[in-house]
């Protein structure tokens, strides 16, 4: 049983408030609660789908949060509410007193508390980083270092942190000083072995190099991406949503500098002056089931866009899963500088 007040916001709260609580927790979810009373729960899944249907964060968490919940009784054991969570696919689950008043909260993960992920994860890190310009000329990209560390050691530790152990570098440009620094990546305790391009193959074309059989989803991660992104949500993201391959996305916001002029035929419909365009972009993190190797030629360059394109021809079940926490692209002078700030 966790302290279960650190998750409580309040009815009239944002959906941006919700987020906050969410994300300091690492729970999945708040509870929505009016003096302590439950009202309703959200969770992290309520969030992401929220976004995608275009609503913002300022919104109040009344338009989002679930009010038919499952909850237990204060007279409920551990065990039931285990069981309980386990037969119906839950998380989390409240108990509440007779009058509707929280007074425990059981998290799954708590009372399960894996200490492994025995899922596979490949970290591309073999791209020249040509818009780096001199920072890369003498380093790969994904040794450049964040506050004094690699930032290819940063994405290993957040991984390590979520119980990933077993992991696949996918390299190329100055690899030696990749495979000299990981090594076996016994320093961490966890396995590392490479995928060795002989030529540049592109984001998708080293994973043909994968020994089989892969008989579990692979965690597919840019190794220029910084982020707080929870696994264990894109996996049950992935999961919940039978889905052959996850693919991460955030929102990204353009000014447009011109006033945008709505026609239809030769008619002005309206003028919007310099709007700002809301886009979902490509986050750099995917998860793929095993089938989706197949479609991948061998010793071929082979980029993420085209699996994903054969893949939606072959009518291959594609998902989206939108990024809240924070990621940052280092690919660019100026993201990898503030980055540095951000980090610290």
């Amino acid at each position: 049983m966790t302290k279960f007040k650190k998750y409580f916001i309040s009815s009239t709260s944002s959906i941006k408030e919700a987020m906050l609580v969410i994300d300091q927790n690492a729970s999945q979810v708040a509870l929505v609660v009016d003096a302590e009373r439950l009202q309703g729960i959200i969770t992290d899944g309520d969030i992401r789908r929220a976004l995608l249907r275009g609503q913002t964060l300022d919104q109040p968490v009344k338009m989002i949060m679930q009010k038919k919940f499952r909850f237990l009784p204060e007279t409920a054991t551990k065990q039931e509410a285990l069981n309980l969570m386990l037969s119906e696919t839950l998380r989390h689950i409240p108990i509440l007193d007779k009058d509707g008043f929280v007074k425990k909260l059981f998290l799954l993960e708590e009372l399960m508390k894996p200490s492994s992920l025995s899922n596979d994860v490949v970290i591309m890190a073999g791209g020249k980083g040509k818009r780096l310009g001199g920072l890369t000329k003498n380093c790969p990209k994904p040794m450049l270092k964040i506050n004094g560390k690699p930032i290819l050691e940063i994405i290993l530790e957040q991984c390590i942190q979520a119980g990933f152990k077993n992991f696949y570098f996918s390299v190329n440009y100055l690899k030696e000083q990749i495979k000299k620094y990981f090594q076996d990546g016994s320093r961490w305790n966890v396995r590392i072995h490479y995928l060795e391009e002989d030529k540049p193959l592109g984001t998708a074309g080293s994973l043909s190099l994968l020994p089989k059989p892969v008989e579990k989803p692979i965690l597919i991660l840019n190794g220029d991406v910084l982020t707080k992104i929870d696994y264990s949500s894109l996996f049950q993201f992935h999961i919940d949503h039978t889905a052959d391959m996850s693919l991460c996305v955030r929102e990204y916001s353009a000014k447009i500098p011109y006033g945008i002029v709505n026609i239809d035929d030769f008619h002005v419909l309206s003028l919007e002056e310099k709007p700002t365009q809301l886009s979902f972009v490509n986050a750099g993190i995917y998860l793929l089931e095993p089938n989706m190797l197949n479609l991948i030629p061998k010793n071929k360059f082979f980029d993420i866009p085209e699996l994903i394109k054969l893949a939606k021809e072959k009518n291959y079940k594609i998902n989206a899963f939108p990024i809240h926490e924070y990621w940052k692209d280092i690919g660019y002078p100026e993201n990898f500088l503030q980055t540095g700030k951000d980090w610290e």
